[in-house]
């Protein structure tokens, strides 16, 4: 894994414009299908279970890619690593609305998915080597992560509707291969400027599931992740169902991603600063409760509410984002907690949505769906407090190591 500090090809513009061309890129690719899937089952003839499967790719790949990003990270660098990440999701995107067959789309659409997956681990571990620029890079990358899904939701159907919907989908490959050079170049010469391979710096190879602290950030990532999830593929029908137009429905979804952003741009330096995170983290599970028990009680009268407040505990996100490189020194570790906190809450976070659609169907409403929801406020809140209390994950390793030798 590289580090080290910015030489002259890491200056302050370079590491910006490439932060936000990969941040931007790795959420589009996965938010634009739902918007469209009616669009797409009829253009391929695709079956449900089929349209089931590619629903149910983004988690999958998430973390299946995400696990196995580290291993490349060694062997290439972070910044090639990531190079190499844009590269698949800029060829599955592009080349997918070109297939008629749907095991060939369900294949390409992998492949995206696969080449993001690698982005979400590696960017953090390439932020940690440039020291100095960490909380600025970070922020713009949470924001960015925020950002880019939100407009590939909300574009995802105008696009559509203006040149089809292989149109629609394939021009959000375009981004991906913009970025590629970029971050081919920046791979070159990072591996000229540092050595890539073990970190010097980094604790002994005790897994990371022997870090308390990461264990508490995998939790709360895959709680909010699975949240996330079930707000973009239900929310909008819950509201319906509650009255509320097509339209309205639309903008209540619109409301809560735009809500988000201001975590992306707020969070990194509100856990820089260290004050306040543990009435914060209560806080946000107390919006938690809030947005779904407003669902129960009046889905209908002020919709605007609920949305704002699950929005608000969406600040999750990227603060998980942002504690995976404020708990870490090394930026091995930071590697290797990402390629754990991520996958693993992926692919916990995946079940949500289609438990969610089991527990609606044999429920024939949502106010269970809603109660269980609002019960994971409570490991919400306790992973939340865990996770953000002073402590490095480096420390944490190295005492497992150290009592493990004593013993």
């Amino acid at each position: 894994m590289t580090r080290g500090r910015p030489g002259p090809a890491g200056t302050s513009l370079v590491l910006l414009v490439a932060t936000a061309l990969v941040a931007l890129n790795l959420r589009p690719g996965a938010s634009t299908v739902g918007p469209v899937l009616d669009e797409i089952r009829d253009g391929l003839g695709m079956s449900g279970g089929a349209a089931g499967a590619l629903t149910g790719l983004p988690g999958l790949c998430f973390g299946v890619g995400g696990a196995l990003a580290v291993g490349l990270g060694r062997r290439v660098g972070a910044a090639g690593g990531i190079a190499i990440g844009l590269l698949l999701a800029a060829v599955g995107l592009l080349l997918r609305p070109l297939v008629d067959a749907p095991a060939a789309f369900l294949v390409l659409s992998a492949l995206a998915l696969l080449g993001m997956a690698v982005g979400n681990v590696l960017v953090p571990a390439w932020v940690k080597s440039h020291r100095g620029h960490e909380v600025r890079l970070m922020t713009l990358y949470g924001t960015g992560l925020i950002v880019g899904g939100a407009i590939g939701s909300l574009l995802a159907a105008p696009a559509a509707a203006a040149g089809g919907w292989r149109t629609g989908l394939g021009v959000w490959g375009v981004g991906a291969a913009v970025a590629v050079p970029l971050w081919w170049w920046l791979s070159r010469t990072e591996r000229r400027r540092v050595v890539v391979g073990t970190d010097v710096d980094a604790p002994p190879s005790a897994h990371v599931v022997r870090s308390p602290t990461a264990l508490a950030m995998t939790v709360l990532f895959g709680l909010q992740s699975m949240h996330a999830y079930i707000q973009m593929g239900w929310l909008p029908q819950i509201y319906r169902d509650a009255g509320l137009s097509a339209a309205t429905a639309g903008s209540m979804q619109a409301l809560l991603a735009a809500v988000t952003i201001i975590g992306g741009l707020t969070m990194p330096g509100v856990i820089a600063r260290g004050r306040g995170l543990r009435p914060m983290i209560v806080v946000l599970g107390l919006l938690l409760v809030l947005g779904y028990g407003g669902l129960i009680a009046a889905p209908a009268t002020t919709p605007w509410v609920w949305a704002v407040a699950l929005g608000l505990s969406g600040f999750a996100f990227p603060l998980v984002i942002a504690l995976i490189t404020a708990r870490t020194r090394s930026p091995l570790v930071t590697a290797r907690v990402s390629g754990f906190v991520q996958p693993v809450g992926y692919l916990l976070a995946g079940a949500g949505p289609l438990l969610v659609g089991v527990l609606h169907d044999a429920t024939g409403g949502w106010t269970v769906v809603l109660w269980v929801l609002i019960a994971t406020a409570v490991p919400f809140v306790w992973a939340g407090l865990r996770a953000v209390r002073e402590a490095s994950v480096d420390d944490e390793l190295t005492d497992h190591a150290r009592d493990g030798v004593r013993a």
